[in-house]
């Protein structure tokens, strides 16, 4: 009788996980038009182009195509008209939603009319050691981070950033996004669907500080849509078919990252049911001893644990499938955590609590 408990049991644990992975599915994605109101961004030499009027369009088409392919996909603007959106706005707007995906919509600019192309960009370090990492970008990141001196809210020292100062920006490269391999695999998705045009150059994928990305919790990217300075390139944004085709090819770069991040979620529950399956099967239910932690990456690759990004912490590492998770101020007591997780979020920004049973984690509220 004990054993048809335990079958029983086993089956009714495989149908929630099974109602589970369907809830791991790409479900909302947040698009941000850059710039907007008192903030025009990058203008055309003639001054009768602007940056935030091309960003807001193709957000606009980008949303339409995504709805149309994908209606059970819930797709967030920051801004749906001409208003002034702050930086911290747009990422709270995404973080309150929860978002899977975060796409900031931009419009380069340079001195130089010969600069050209699209090009693409994660908050994260460089795999390079002993380089510049954001040298040969740096003049572009100020430019977009500057916009924080537009809020009436901002106060350099509550937010802890100040765009003109070296040392903000030394933190950023400290604290890279717990989702950057995420990013990085969209990043080079959407520099290979845009690379047929109707913009053919292709100025890669690049890490920098973006304070956007910076302030975001899920996998994001800004994407930088042509020279609005390049004649060539100003002439193609000027028409809305070839908008309609760029707004196209993010489409087609969405629909690649979200299939390949729908499999890899399931792919994750399945193992994860079957272990706790066998587990259960094998051990007639006995329950793991439940602890806490504060769940501070999220990442592919493996980070030695004397990484620098630790901050001196000692993590706990947890696969999911291609994924680990590092979690630090591991604890049985969940007030214990809560009462270390105070002086955590202010380093880690993007942490959160989970709970640990055995190998398996769960979000706490």
């Amino acid at each position: 009788m004990k054993r048809v408990y335990i079958i029983l049991f086993s089956i009714l644990l495989l149908g929630c996980s099974a109602s589970a992975m369907e809830d791991l599915t790409l479900k909302t994605v947040v698009i941000d038009a850059g710039h907007g109101g008192k903030d025009p961004g990058a203008v055309s030499k003639d001054g009768k182009s602007k940056e935030k009027t091309f960003t807001l369009d193709i957000a606009e088409r980008l949303e339409a195509l995504i709805k149309e392919k994908y209606p059970e996909v819930k797709v967030v603007l920051t801004r749906h008209d001409d208003t002034f959106i702050s930086l911290d706005q747009r990422a709270e707007i995404a973080n309150k939603c929860n978002a899977d995906l975060f796409i900031s919509i931009h419009i380069n600019s340079a001195y130089a009319t010969t600069s050209s192309g699209f090009s693409t960009h994660v908050l994260g370090q460089s795999s390079q050691k002993n380089r510049d990492l954001y040298k040969a970008n740096l003049e572009l990141v100020k430019r977009e981070n500057s916009v924080i001196m537009l809020d009436d809210n901002y106060n350099a020292k509550q937010s802890g950033f100040d765009p003109s100062d070296p040392s903000s920006y030394i933190f950023m490269t400290m604290m890279q996004s717990a989702h950057l391999e995420q990013s990085i695999d969209f990043a080079q998705i959407i520099n290979k669907n845009l690379k047929s045009g109707p913009i053919t150059v292709n100025r890669g994928v690049s890490q920098d500080p973006f304070y956007v990305l910076w302030k975001t919790t899920m996998p994001a990217v800004l994407v930088e849509l042509g020279f609005i300075s390049n004649p060539d390139n100003l002439a193609q944004l000027k028409k809305p078919a070839q908008r309609q085709e760029l707004a196209r090819r993010l489409l087609l770069a969405f629909s690649e990252y979200k299939q390949q991040y729908d499999a890899s979620t399931s792919h994750s529950m399945i193992e994860s049911s079957s272990r706790s399956t066998e587990s259960v099967a094998t051990q007639a239910i006995s329950q793991p001893v439940v602890k806490y932690g504060v769940q501070v990456f999220a990442v592919s690759s493996n980070l030695e644990r004397g990484d620098a990004r630790f901050l001196g912490y000692e993590p706990a590492v947890f696969p999911s499938g291609k994924i680990k998770k590092y979690v630090i101020s591991v604890d049985e007591s969940l007030e214990v955590v809560r009462k270390n997780f105070k002086a955590i979020k202010k380093k880690y920004p993007d942490s959160f609590i989970v709970k640990i049973e055995g190998e398996n984690l769960s979000r706490c509220k």
